[in-house]
């Protein structure tokens, strides 16, 4: 059967152990010719809101491809998801439905049970090498998804609570989806919203403009505009947002007309 040429790496292992290695070795000692896209290894530990959206905010932009994402206890049910864009292949704890989503919605989920596709010395502490990139190899490399465990009603597979967001006349609440490298600041609303905004704004209490990019505000003020994924986002040209807002993933923030 035709498998994928592509496999996508999203944990909170980090990179000071062997744990990312270890994924990838795993994968090429049992499907060689299939490459890996790594998208990140740098969540917080056990931030499943966070690896939930990076991993839904990447997967459309990647080739078609067995997408492996882990965060959280390595204890929870594994289970795999196949959506017209790729399969998911990871912890039933929420981590998977937001990205099916951006692939096209799941069509089939499985527990994954079949412990010949597991390797015989799995630990079961490292379910990522353990478990999910076996599982992801076979997969790609032509192995069809239902024949690593039993299938699962999709109104059973795990999902995280939809990110809070609210509007009205000139202004909108939205809670923090994620804050990148830059200090900048994901909210949870579409693009859509930009436009019932004022070109003079108050965030959190503190003065923003209304821009198309970072540099449409003043050096040290805070701009609201869309980033690169579509959602609505407050940044500092030239500084850290989040430290200016004094937010974190989960915190609402209200913008309002000045």
């Amino acid at each position: 059967m035709a498998g994928y040429d592509w496999i996508s790496l999203t944990t909170d292992y980090g990179l000071s152990d062997g744990f990312v290695a270890s994924c990838h070795g795993v994968i090429a000692r049992i499907a060689p010719a299939v490459r890996v896209i790594d998208v990140t290894h740098a969540v917080a530990p056990g931030d499943i809101p966070r690896a939930a959206s990076v991993l839904a905010q990447t997967v459309p932009h990647l080739p078609p491809a067995v997408h492996v994402a882990v965060a959280g206890p390595g204890t929870l049910r594994p289970i795999g998801v196949r959506t017209p864009g790729g399969v998911l292949v990871g912890p039933d704890n929420g981590l998977l439905p937001w990205a099916s989503a951006a692939l096209g919605g799941a069509e089939t989920a499985v527990a994954l049970t079949n412990a010949e596709w597991f390797l015989p010395s799995a630990s079961g502490t490292l379910p990522g090498r353990d478990v999910y990139a076996p599982a992801a190899a076979r997969i790609a490399a032509g192995a069809p998804l239902t024949d690593a465990g039993p299938e699962i009603p999709l109104a059973d597979v795990v999902r995280l609570p939809d990110p809070v967001v609210a509007s009205g006349d000139g202004w909108l609440e939205a809670e923090v989806t994620t804050i990148d490298r830059f200090g900048n600041v994901q909210l949870a609303a579409g693009a859509d919203a930009i436009g019932t905004l004022a070109d003079r704004l108050v965030v959190g209490g503190v003065k923003a403009v209304r821009g198309a990019t970072i540099s449409d505000a003043p050096r040290g003020a805070l701009v609201v505009y869309v980033d690169s994924a579509g959602r609505i986002a407050v940044a500092v040209h030239g500084g850290r947002a989040a430290v200016v807002l004094s937010v974190v993933p989960g915190d609402l923030v209200r913008v309002v007309r000045a």
